[in-house]
């Protein structure tokens, strides 16, 4: 099946400087659609040259005024945006004895008012065209208690419900927003947390020391596993699909 929706579509994605943002605005681009790809430091992808413009963006989503300025920027200069994604995200670790409260504020500025922030720009923008998909993607962790990940796990939980919120309103209007939800996928902010060589094997196999299930499948994640969910459901194919939340861990929560 060959997904649809992308032929000169304009698409904003956050987080697309490495790993799963990097991943989708490749396959954003090679499905035609014009990618507005944002990070905190414009990104620096190797992208065909005979598929549709990638405009790369500075952005920190944790700035209201600037989302609302890129998005207007992008609407006036560029096209009406159909297709958006928040896929920026921090990782903090540590009990919560340990966190301070810098740290809380930094990640839920960052995975929970960022989410918010992009998506309130995104909604005013194609709310009246009557039109639009949204996704976020969130992570397994917003659904199963993880040690040591409080802060983020909280975080990701508070972006999943907001983001099913704001399908709630915006369905009516021919808005679609759903959440994938990924699981240890082989990233930057995975391997940061390995100590040594075996730190993949490790995370297959479970660790019954923090109450952390194995994952059935055998085998992390890549960024491009998580970036096809997602285009599914941006895609036309998914068009009966709205406040979705796709498990993409290979079975480690033991639910789909």
């Amino acid at each position: 099946m060959q997904l649809s929706g992308f032929e000169n579509r304009v698409a904003f994605v956050t987080g697309a400087g490495g790993g799963i943002g990097a991943a989708l605005v490749g396959l954003l681009q090679a499905s035609g659609s014009v990618v507005v790809a944002s990070d905190l430091a414009a990104p620096v992808l190797e992208l065909s040259s005979e598929a549709p413009a990638v405009h790369a963006e500075t952005l920190d989503v944790t700035d209201s005024g600037a989302v609302d300025a890129l998005v207007e920027r992008v609407e006036r200069d560029i096209g009406p945006i159909d297709i958006g994604v928040n896929v920026a995200g921090v990782l903090q670790s540590g009990t919560i004895d340990t966190l301070d409260d810098d740290e809380w504020r930094r990640v839920f500025a960052v995975n929970a008012d960022g989410v918010f922030h992009v998506s309130r720009a995104l909604a005013r923008a194609m709310t009246p065209r009557r039109r639009g998909a949204i996704v976020t993607v969130g992570s397994n962790a917003a659904g199963v208690p993880r040690h040591a990940m409080a802060a983020y796990a909280a975080s990701k939980a508070a972006a999943t419900m907001f983001t099913r919120c704001l399908g709630l309103e915006l369905a009516p209007l021919g808005i679609r927003c759903n959440i994938v939800a990924p699981g240890s996928t082989l990233t930057p902010m995975q391997t940061g947390m390995w100590q040594d060589d075996n730190g993949a094997q490790r995370v297959i196999e479970g660790m019954p020391g923090v109450y952390k299930a194995g994952i059935p499948l055998g085998k992390l994640a890549t960024p491009e596993d998580v970036a096809n969910a997602v285009m599914f459901l941006l895609s036309d194919q998914a068009g009966h699909i709205a406040m979705g939340d796709l498990y993409v861990d290979g079975g480690a929560t033991l639910r789909a």
